[in-house]
């Protein structure tokens, strides 16, 4: 079976979108199928990583600059030039000159216009979404977010024939985390181990802004591990500020993330895929908004209980990260109603029953 995903990365975009791909061609992979990564030759890109995970990347060219804008955004470029896009695409796919079972799109820039156009020369598309703002002409839509009103969010952007997978008991989680039962993790309140991570590029400068805020808060007695990709524009003011610290430990690209979450007692980070990775370990988090596509996960997630959220990188003083962590610290039981609520959220057995690569194949061959 033959199963193409059309991501992108970039330090405009983040890495997240990738990501998760790979989680969900990994769990493919080992199922038999063959899986290709199409990604466009971005500042910032992971083909090279996306290649090191075995697998093969067909690569779209580089965004073509201009006098006028020199630093266009790729956002901006995919949406405004989709026609581009899609017959680049289609002319790579038709090379490869094999029965396409399934087409999967994980792009905020890509809507039913694109899709459309490869709908001829593919047997079915997937779309992965979680800002439901446009709509999609797709077999099968995946958004593994938590929303107040999940049930009705696709009901007019996606046909009625289109099979959905909503809420976060079909959260794309690899193996590391699949591996662990949150129920064994001993939580008791107490704080004696912060994990820091802002996504693989963190282009807002989130994880120096936390650092610097919580500088004076630092003691012998909490182990900070702070987590970055090697995309961080700021990976060098990092490294010099953890090494002051005995305590503070950086993490640089790392495949243990699922371990540092277990022995965490609270995590800093971005509104983003990690979410919930970080809430099936039923790990206490305090959210920082680094993008405009996390504002309403954030908000609804803060309604829940399950974590504690600071606003707007741009707009957080470090007043506020100092007032919300020191109130933590000193308040197990505030503590202990987060891990409770992360338990609403997502249900161990659940999570590992609907593996959406399972419920796939299913749908696929079941419609052969």
């Amino acid at each position: 079976m033959q199963v193409f995903i059309r991501t992108d990365a970039s330090i405009q975009i983040g890495t997240g979108h990738v990501m998760r791909c790979l989680t969900l061609a990994k769990q493919l992979k080992s199922r038999n199928v063959v899986v290709t990564f199409i990604c466009r030759n971005l500042e910032g890109n992971l083909i090279n990583f996306i290649t090191e995970q075995g697998f093969d990347v067909l690569c779209l060219s580089e965004i073509p600059k201009t006098k006028e804008s020199p630093e266009i955004s790729h956002w901006d470029w995919t949406r405004d030039n989709w026609f581009d896009d899609a017959e680049e695409t289609i002319l790579l796919l038709k090379k490869v000159n094999l029965p396409i079972e399934l087409l999967v799109v994980d792009h905020y820039s890509i809507d039913i216009n694109w899709e459309q156009k490869l709908q001829s020369i593919v047997k079915k598309i997937m779309v992965i979404d979680d800002i439901a703002d446009r709509k999609h002409d797709c077999d099968l839509l995946l958004d593994q977010n938590f929303y107040c009103s999940m049930e009705n969010r696709y009901s007019n952007l996606v046909p009625e024939k289109c099979y959905q997978f909503l809420g976060p008991s079909y959260a794309l989680l690899r193996e590391e985390f699949l591996n662990i039962n949150p129920s064994k993790i001993i939580r008791d309140g107490t704080i004696n181990n912060i994990l820091i991570f802002f996504g693989g590029t963190d282009s807002a400068g989130a994880t120096l802004k936390i650092l610097y805020a919580i500088k004076e808060l630092i003691k012998v007695n909490i182990i900070i591990n702070v987590v970055i990709g090697f995309e961080n524009p700021f990976k060098e003011q990092i490294e010099s500020f953890c090494n002051k610290y005995e305590n503070v430990i950086l993490h640089c690209n790392i495949d243990y993330m699922a371990n540092l979450m277990s022995q965490a007692d609270l995590a800093i980070g971005a509104g983003g895929t990690a979410s919930w990775e970080r809430i099936y370990l039923r790990l206490p988090s305090v959210v920082v908004t680094t993008a405009s596509n996390q504002l309403e996960l954030t908000r609804d997630l803060a309604h829940t209980g399950a974590i504690k959220s600071l606003g707007v990188i741009q707009s957080i003083l470090k007043s506020d990260i100092q007032s919300q962590l020191k109130l933590l610290i000193d308040n197990p039981q505030a503590i202990l109603k987060m891990v409770e609520s992360c338990n609403y959220i997502i249900n161990y057995s659940t999570v590992k029953k609907n593996r959406v690569s399972s419920r796939i194949l299913e749908i696929i061959n079941d419609t052969r």
